[in-house]
């Protein structure tokens, strides 16, 4: 007999302590799997977190220049625009900024 060989057959039932560290083994498998995923989990939420921390915020123009004496009836920032809808001399204008500068891009006479 080959000293390497066991009694028992490769396909031989396991006994009862032999299941049931088998099933210890699985129950800490599975608890070290989860504490690694959860570990795996907070690093990319620090890395997201850190990227959207770190991204500059838009710059938006301090101030725009309107004609004396205008009455400001609205202002939106819109699409990489400040619109200003205001009223100068009895007649409704709209004015388009750009958002980063202040320039004035357009303006439009609404009504009189």
């Amino acid at each position: 007999m080959d000293p390497n060989e066991t009694e028992q057959k490769p396909d031989a039932p396991l006994s009862a302590e032999a299941l049931a560290a088998l099933a210890k083994a699985r129950r800490s498998f599975a608890f070290s799997i989860g504490i690694l995923l959860l570990g795996f989990m907070a690093i990319a939420f620090a890395l997201v977190y850190r990227v959207l921390r770190d991204r500059p915020a838009p710059t938006i123009a301090a101030e725009v220049s309107l004609p004396a004496g205008a009455e400001v009836i609205s202002a939106l920032l819109s699409d990489g625009q400040i619109n200003v809808t205001y009223v100068v001399d009895g007649v409704t204008r709209l004015a388009l900024f750009d958002q980063g500068s202040g320039e004035k891009t357009r303006e439009l006479v609404l009504g009189e």
